[in-house]
């Protein structure tokens, strides 16, 4: 498999760890996977009010459980805001032609 295939069997593999047979997070699902397998791109979760509003934000269908379409969207957003620190040097100092 290419490394994005591998990335995606990744997450889907991390979303069942959670998960488990149900197919879907709880807030405590969602602060340990956060706090298991985020460490080194989110600061620890310690606080129930701060999982709370991730979960209440990314819970579209207001079901109080995260589906695989609400999390990827919450892996997106994760993606989003640490792109800029993961950037390879050689694209970083690319000149822009526009």
């Amino acid at each position: 498999m290419s490394d994005l295939e591998t990335s995606m069997v990744s997450i889907i593999d991390v979303f069942h760890k959670y998960s488990g047979h149900k197919c879907y997070l709880k807030k405590a699902d969602l602060k340990d996977l956060i706090n298991h397998e985020l460490k080194h791109f989110i600061k620890k979760v310690e606080d129930d009010e701060t999982v709370g509003q991730v979960f209440s934000d990314l819970d579209q269908n207001r079901d109080e459980k995260l589906d695989m379409k609400e999390f990827l969207t919450f892996i997106a957003k994760v993606l989003a805001a640490c792109y800029k620190t993961y950037v390879p040097q050689q694209h970083a100092m690319a000149p822009t032609h526009l």
